[in-house]
């Protein structure tokens, strides 16, 4: 008996011991990026890196437009791919629909469209 109670001690503290192993104090959160529409959006800085990290892998000359650096804002104007309003734009349908949507992350569908609707600037 005295044998049992030893047993059922040593189970509930090995129990106890595996639930605070596998429960955590530790807490993770993320924090979702989002875009502050009163300040402006460069194109060089803020919408040129979108494409040269996510798009021109197929967009390099070959298939337009061009979202090659130096090339990207000249393919995009002339190429009729930024009009407003943004939300209609071919570049903002594009990016928010179809096999192009996994391409680019919330933040920076809201930054193409953001930059669109300031008047797609070279700057």
């Amino acid at each position: 008996m005295k044998l049992t109670l030893v047993r059922a001690v040593a189970g509930s503290l090995l129990m106890l011991a595996g639930l605070l192993l596998f429960s955590s104090c530790e807490k993770y959160t993320y924090q979702i990026e989002t875009v502050n529409p009163e300040e402006p959006v460069l194109f060089q800085t803020q919408i040129q890196p979108i494409f040269t990290n996510n798009c021109i892998t197929c967009h390099k000359g070959n298939r337009n437009p061009d979202l090659r650096a130096g090339n990207s804002y000249n393919s995009l104007t002339k190429g009729n791919y930024v009009t407003l309003p943004a939300e209609n734009s071919r570049l903002y349908r594009m990016v928010t629909s179809g096999s192009h949507s996994s391409f680019t992350l919330d933040s920076e569908k809201q930054l193409i469209l953001l930059w669109i609707s300031q008047g797609a600037l070279n700057n």
